[in-house]
């Protein structure tokens, strides 16, 4: 009789505990929901606010161990200039920016005003004996962080990652995060992308705040910080260098390379010595064969592993030469190679900068891949992490631009000599500097990334022979476009020409490549799916899939021939609709295919062709 007694009541905690689990749930989900009556894409529609972006954020530098803090945090919106609030307004669900309807909030913040997040959180018990890393993907713009009531840093700049070691200030309780963040949004000197205060047009809605994954990371005292790695398939060479924090003298540094499961390659050397590892008989990265090499680094003291790190890379090569007709073309892998791909914003109705799940954030380079692309422009913005993972593992080159900032931009006459620039401040300058340089660091090792893209159309653009100078000097494994669509000036690898909405070339470099850095625009409105009732544009509008699809062949059958006669690249406008734009290839809400993907990549896949 005990038996079924004992038995019995196992039955009702196990009970009782599922339905405690299940308010957890609901009580979650009591806390928040999607804001507005915007588009939702399929995957903010059934978001789990307990269940957030919970894949590891730093795929190309894994460690075992890590905790996400995602999740709902108590908000605040006040005056700036004022103390930690003495209450909060209510929940917002972490990585979303306030502004967004994921958000749970969906607030405007403005210059005037500070937004205040604050949670708890605890470390894991087997974390002990180990050094905690506080981690932020990214936060636009200004922050300051207090831990368990000290202030343990400060970080500027909405696009780059930060983290600071927060083990001195770790209690025996719970630990008690708070977060200040500042964003002056097109008010400021800072790189903003295309946030405005007023929306309008080809400008949308600001992001303020937290809006990549906030994670922890336990660590040794010894550990490795950062890795930069460059690959020459002349010499057949995989360059690796490191940062490491705590090393002391004697540390060795152990590397093992990896092709699929079958180890390739052990090297070992003294901390803070750089590693050149030969690949022999290499296998080259391309889109159409992305193949990428694993690796592990160690640190090891004293005979035993004090930190390891498991990574990939991929070798591969961009450069230029003149072909046997005298233009410059681009090369990949020392053969010619025709760059074609959308602008892609990174844009989304429900989360702004921030992609719902980390399906979506896929999504949108799975479906250029399907339109027969080979690149894609990423405009004005700086993706996550996982992103630049995603394009290295599905093979997709990609130009990445500076997010633009200090001053809306303004129309000029290009004149390609002696392009007007715009004069900036000091202090404006300085910011630009600071992040460009930490945005090349930040994406220095995802060899998807083949140009650097300092300026786009005049939109601040200050002493363009001197940035791009320094660009290539900093990085000269990559080609430089100085100025898409901007002021030109003979420097940089690129020529880069805008034309809406034919293709159309009607200035050429016979000493660099030439390109279209963007064209197209084609618009097609589709009720049920806008973000605004009116007001909808783009360059030239149709009012059916199969005008749209036809407008779109015509104009790459015209860019068939300005290949031939010297572009070297092209970038159609655009991936998705965004906000009031509706000259995507899909509907913001990625609900709806535009244009014919079979007719679309046939096309493309021909215009590639021309180069061989």
């Amino acid at each position: 009789m005990n038996f079924f007694r004992d038995l019995k009541i196992t039955v009702m905690k196990k009970n009782i505990l599922v339905v405690f689990i299940s308010l957890i749930g609901i009580g979650a989900f009591a806390q928040w929901k999607p804001q507005g009556d915007k588009l939702k894409t399929k995957w903010g529609e059934n978001l789990d606010p307990n269940n957030v972006l919970q894949e590891y954020p730093r795929p190309i530098m894994v460690r075992d161990d890590w905790k996400n803090l995602n999740g709902l945090w108590n908000y605040a919106i006040q005056k700036a200039g004022q103390t930690k609030p003495k209450s909060y307004d209510g929940k917002i669900l972490v990585p979303f920016a306030v502004e967004s309807s994921l958000s749970g909030v969906m607030k405007e913040v403005g210059e005037e005003n500070e937004l205040w997040y604050e949670t708890d959180f605890s470390i894991p018990s087997n974390w002990r004996g180990k050094n905690v890393l506080l981690h932020f993907g990214a936060v636009d713009w200004r922050s300051e962080i207090w831990l368990n009531g000290v202030k343990i840093g400060h970080h500027e700049g909405g696009y780059t990652p930060f983290s600071f070691d927060i083990t001195p200030y770790i209690t025996d309780k719970n630990q008690k995060l708070i977060v200040k963040v500042w964003d002056p949004t097109n008010e400021g000197p800072q790189p903003r992308g295309k946030q405005v205060k007023k929306p309008e047009g080809i400008y949308y809605t600001p992001v303020t705040g937290i809006w990549q994954t906030v994670w922890l990371e336990p660590v040794s005292k010894k550990y490795v910080t950062n890795l930069k790695t460059t690959t020459d398939i002349d010499l057949g060479i995989f360059t690796l260098e490191t940062q490491i924090e705590g090393a002391a003298y004697g540390d060795i540094l152990e590397v093992e390379v990896f092709d699929n499961n079958t180890t390739i390659a052990t090297v070992k050397a003294a901390v803070g010595q750089k590693l050149e590892i030969p690949i022999p008989d290499a296998k080259l990265w391309t889109p159409e064969n992305p193949i990428l090499y694993n690796s592990t680094v160690k640190i090891v003291s004293n005979g035993k592993t004090s930190d390891i790190i498991k990574s990939y890379f991929a070798m591969r090569k961009i450069s230029k030469k003149r072909d046997e007709n005298g233009i410059v073309r681009m090369q990949l892998n020392n053969k010619d190679y025709f760059h074609f791909g959308p602008l892609d914003q990174g844009w989304w109705p429900d989360g702004l900068y921030t992609a719902p799940t980390d399906e979506a954030l896929k999504y949108d380079i799975i479906k250029t891949k399907e339109l027969g692309f080979n690149m894609i422009r990423k405009h004005v913005k700086v993706e996550p992490a996982r992103w630049y993972t995603h394009c290295d593992q599905l093979g997709i080159l990609v130009w990445q631009d500076m997010p633009s900032g200090d001053t809306q931009p303004i129309w000029q006459m290009h004149n390609y000599f002696n392009g007007n620039e715009l004069v900036r401040t000091v202090k404006s300058e300085a910011i630009y500097r600071k992040e460009w340089r930490e945005i090349i660091d930040y994406l220095y090792s995802y060899p998807s990334i083949v140009v650097w893209v300092p300026f786009n159309e005049a939109w601040g653009q200050f002493k363009t022979e001197e940035i791009t100078e320094w660009t290539q000097a900093y990085d000269p494994s990559r080609l430089i476009n100085s100025a898409s669509g901007g002021n030109h000036f003979q420097t940089g690898d690129i020529l880069d020409l805008h034309n809406y909405p034919e293709p159309n070339l009607y200035l050429y470099d016979a000493n660099r490549v030439t390109v279209l850095g963007e064209y197209g625009g084609i618009g097609l409105p589709l009720e049920g799916h806008l973000w605004n009732k009116d007001g909808n544009w783009g360059y030239i509008k149709f009012k059916n899939s199969e005008e749209t699809t036809s407008e779109y062949v015509k104009y790459a059958n015209k860019l068939k021939k300005l290949v031939q006669v010297g572009f070297s690249a092209a970038v159609y406008t655009q991936t998705t609709d965004v906000e009031g734009e509706v000259n995507g290839f899909m509907t913001y809400d990625r609900k709806v295919d535009k244009m014919d993907i079979d007719k679309v990549k046939k096309v493309n896949q021909e215009v590639i062709g021309i180069i061989k």
